[in-house]
């Protein structure tokens, strides 16, 4: 255990040095939102992949994987193909717009109103997505190293609240890519293997496990269409996801390292659902399956090895985490702190983009102490974003008719009905993001049509 403590607390001290350093480059308002808009297709390739991989891609999969087999890699392959829905069809006209946040795209197709309204929901999703990676690094934390949770929570988040204030982009896009590296390594190429081997191989899967475990539908049609309906379209609307787009050195480089790391995180769906299967046979009566993943490393590995593994996942969730976080700050800088404090324009200077970055990190860490469910912290993220913001955002960009009053009210009903079948059927219900979509297609487009017709709106292109 000491050893293992070693690897990570080593892990956690070049995490900060590289923030440190991500700090000395951040020089500017565009360096510390968007990385100077100068990333290459490594870096582009590693920060994308690293950013959408987080806490429900590693803890919440092996869950997936423990409770349906193969079959739960199916949130990967979701948020994996909009990576490469969105490379391939929006990067290039996001790229021309040298923006910083998706709301803005609203403004300039209808007025203030609607990037004001838009950015509230934004600014909760961003803070959930925080959250959620938040949650898991003090599960792993937890589990592991037998820390209260509350102390785990305070200690990993509060690791992530530190190098994402100081260096913003640059920061996290350095860190990224070593997490992106150990990550690649230590849950794909060792974890998955090591804990199959140990479980006595595929043949003992096979002979083991019901065959349903092997059946990529298993988990059910209606969950593979929410899946797709909450985090393929959640991809192309996500803040912490557009912010990355925009940090591209060219439109090439956006479509095709963008698309390589969608392929990359179905890829690692399927490593994190054989793992949870492989957990089915090690550990098959566990008390609390969010604990499988931490389980299955506590077990299966080595001394020195575990804590290379739990380096992998602490890096996949810092990532998720941090991303989440800058987004936040960025949608409260750029989009509402202008609104509230009557400034005109969207200038702010980094040192007001740190402030905002810490404060937005403190709610973050108390989010994370309050609730404990990463994939139910994840699906009230995406319900309310897609259910709230895609329908206005499509008609934005697709439909000339599309009005501003429209707008607004989609993105007020289809929010409220988000939340309102969240409560009354639980988060793990479809029926939020269907309800939630029905609603905000019916009026955007009902009130759309039943106004005047808009002036000619500026080009999105």
């Amino acid at each position: 255990m000491a050893l293992d403590l070693f690897v990570v607390l080593l892990y956690v001290a070049a995490m900060l040095a590289l923030g440190w350093y991500g700090m000395r480059r951040a020089k500017t308002r565009e360096d510390y939102l968007v990385a100077g808009r100068n990333l290459g297709p490594g870096f582009y390739l590693g920060t994308m992949a690293a950013t959408v991989l987080g806490g429900a891609s590693t803890i919440g999969t092996v869950r997936l994987g423990y409770v349906h087999g193969i079959s739960g890699f199916w949130l990967c392959a979701a948020l994996g193909l909009g990576i490469i829905g969105i490379s391939l069809f929006l990067a290039k006209p996001l790229l021309k717009l040298k923006i910083y946040t998706v709301t803005q795209v609203l403004e300039r197709r209808f007025n203030p109103t609607a990037r004001h309204a838009s950015a509230a929901i934004m600014l909760v999703y961003a803070l959930m997505i925080g959250a959620t990676s938040t949650i898991a690094i003090g599960t792993v934390m937890q589990v592991l190293f037998g820390l209260p949770f509350w102390v785990s929570i305070l200690l990993g988040g509060g690791i992530v609240v530190l190098y994402s204030t100081i260096g913003g982009m640059w920061s996290l896009t350095l860190t990224d890519i070593v997490q992106f590296l150990i990550m690649t390594v230590g849950l794909m190429f060792i974890l998955m293997p090591m804990s199959i081997s140990d479980a006595g191989g595929w043949d003992a899967l096979v002979t083991k496990l019901p065959a349903s475990y092997f059946d990529f539908t298993a988990i059910g049609w209606d969950t593979i269409v929410t899946y797709f309906l909450i985090y393929f379209f959640g991809i192309f609307i996500g803040q912490d996801i557009w912010q990355r787009v925009f940090t591209a050195r060219s439109e090439k480089i956006a479509k095709v390292a963008g698309s390589v790391a969608g392929i990359y995180c179905v890829l690692f769906g399927l490593a994190c659902a054989l793992t949870g299967m492989a957990a089915k046979v090690l550990l098959p009566d566990l008390d609390n399956v969010n604990n499988a993943f931490a389980t299955i490393v506590q077990v299966s590995l080595p001394d020195g090895v575990r804590g290379l593994v739990v380096a992998a996942a602490l890096a996949a969730l810092m990532s998720t985490a941090s991303a989440g976080l800058l987004a936040a700050s960025t949608t409260a800088a750029q989009d509402l702190w202008p609104l509230l404090s009557g400034r005109k324009g969207e200038e702010g200077s980094v040192h007001e983009n740190r402030i905002f970055t810490l404060l937005l990190g403190l709610v973050v860490l108390g989010t994370a102490l309050v609730v404990s469910d990463v994939l139910s912290a994840l699906t009230l993220a995406y319900n309310l974003l897609v259910g709230g913001m895609l329908i206005p955002l499509l008609g934005a960009i697709y439909w000339k008719r599309a009005t501003t009053g429209a707008a607004i009210t989609s993105m007020v009903l289809g929010s409220l009905t988000a939340a309102l079948f969240m409560v009354k059927d639980g988060l793990e219900a479809n029926t939020p993001i269907y309800y939630s979509l029905a609603i905000g297609a019916v009026s955007f487009v009902a009130i759309s049509l039943l106004s005047r017709r808009p002036a000619p709106a500026a080009s999105l292109a």
